[in-house]
């Protein structure tokens, strides 16, 4: 790939992304950065969006039915879906190598990467819901 021409822009969404923990959509990257940089628009974040990732910077992680979020931690970890609220929360699963293990014996083929996502209803939505039925 040819050399990428520097972009604050591009740079803006990196760092936000790098700031944060709770895995913001596109949407919420837009937001967030239009205060900074208020010419910015949707498209150009999704576009960098998708470069970073193609880059290998960024993870998009696909939360279901709703919009896509993103990971700048390139870290090894799975992360926890709510499937009621659709937040993304990271998982530090210890001995993750076992399972890996495991699937590599049974896979025709060799095993470079993977992704490991749980889905359930986080505790908030749990505490709401029982809160809103009692």
């Amino acid at each position: 790939m040819a050399t990428l021409k520097y972009s604050r822009q591009r740079e803006a969404i990196k760092t936000f992304l790098a700031s944060r923990t709770d895995h913001p959509t596109a949407d919420t990257v837009y937001t967030c950065l239009r205060e900074t940089y208020p010419n910015i628009s949707l498209g150009t974040v999704y576009r960098n969006l998708s470069l970073l990732e193609q880059l290998g910077e960024v993870a998009k992680i696909s939360a279901g039915s709703s919009a896509e979020h993103y990971d700048a931690d390139m870290t090894p970890h799975q992360h926890f879906i709510c499937t009621h609220c659709h937040r993304v929360y990271d998982v530090h699963v210890e001995n993750i190598d076992s399972f890996l293990e495991t699937a590599s014996h049974t896979c025709p083929g060799e095993i470079e990467s993977y992704r490991a996502n749980f889905f359930g209803i986080c505790d908030d939505c749990r505490k709401n819901s029982f809160t809103e039925n009692s």
